[in-house]
């Protein structure tokens, strides 16, 4: 096989069930199959993934399998980098189908603004379930789902919308200039984490930006466990640990200082969520109620986070 154009990576975990409909969907899509790789990348997983993917290699030569034994979406991924071939790396998820042009639109995309160093799109929902009716837009974050509208958007350090590897591309420089996804900050098994944020306020402190591309459309399959607030709950607990780790400078940005470690800014939002929750309870609004909840989680994921990272520095034997 000659050098592709594109290689797309998908790191897996213990999915072998969806990650064949996966696969199925890359198999058939509108460009030059000569052109473009698939690199799955088995995360350690313990069902049947290697067999899965064996199966479809005896009909397609160009799909490429990989075993990353340390557990980590980020460890995954950097995997699928260093083996890729080409010069566009492309990213989606084992619980996702992509569209029949789901490659050729990333590469319509990124020919058309060579200015922007990755492109992400869509990602909605696949459910045939009744929908919870307090689960709108609002609260698609912990369900990975994305869509900012029917216009592209450059994503910037100005406006600072999030590209999800379950649809987006980065072209290969970008990793050679600000390194790979961060361990630090990754996804592990099921639980969240803020891999693809963090890449991206790397990509902005270098002066790169992305581009939102309305075309580039996914639909991710939605577990039911994750329709659920108790699920919710934990999400943003974990959300906000993860975004006290990264230490971003627009979170970081205090006029009033920091106690204990946390910008006042945090204990200020903590506060109202649970005066705004404790109204809401009071007024028998159950969705404003579990919109002030959520915050009120992610804030405490936060807060303790940065705690501890105090606590570990106090602790620490000094030279």
């Amino acid at each position: 096989m000659t050098q592709p154009w594109v290689s797309v990576v998908v790191s897996t975990y213990n999915r072998a069930h969806t990650l064949r409909n996966a696969i199925e969907c890359l198999l058939k899509q509108d460009f030059d199959p000569t052109q473009f790789e698939i690199v799955i990348v088995d995360n350690n997983s313990t069902d049947g993934t290697r067999e899965a993917v064996g199966s479809l290699q005896q009909r397609a030569p160009r799909l490429r399998y990989m075993f990353e034994p340390r557990q980590g979406a980020s460890y995954g991924r950097n995997t699928g980098i260093l083996a890729a071939r080409a010069a566009t790396i492309a990213f989606t998820d084992d619980d996702v189908r992509v569209s029949t042009n789901w490659v050729s639109t990333i590469v319509t995309a990124l020919t058309q603004h060579p200015e922007v160093a990755c492109v992400g799109g869509r990602v909605l929902p696949s459910w045939n379930g009744t929908w919870p009716a307090w689960l709108t837009r609002e609260h698609w974050g912990p369900l990975a789902l994305m869509d900012y509208g029917n216009l592209p958007i450059y994503v910037t350090a100005q406006r600072r919308l999030c590209l999800i590897t379950a649809n987006a591309a980065y072209r290969r420089e970008v990793f050679d200039r600000i390194g790979m996804f961060s361990p630090l900050v990754q996804t592990i098994g099921r639980s969240v984490a803020t891999e693809d944020h963090e890449i991206l306020l790397r990509l902005w402190k270098a002066g790169g930006q992305g581009l939102y591309w309305p075309a580039l459309v996914v639909a991710a399959d939605l577990e039911p466990e994750r329709m659920r607030p108790a699920y919710h709950r934990r999400w943003h607990l974990r959300h906000g640990r993860a975004l006290a780790l990264m230490h971003d400078e627009a979170i970081e940005r205090t006029t009033v200082g920091r106690f204990l470690g946390v910008p006042a800014h945090m204990y200020r939002a903590a506060f109202a969520s649970v005066v705004a929750w404790l109204r809401a309870t009071a007024g028998r609004d159950a969705e404003a109620a579990l919109r002030h909840e959520f915050r009120l989680w992610s804030c405490l994921g936060f807060v303790v986070t940065r705690w501890r990272e105090l606590l570990h520095n106090w602790k620490r034997p000094t030279a």
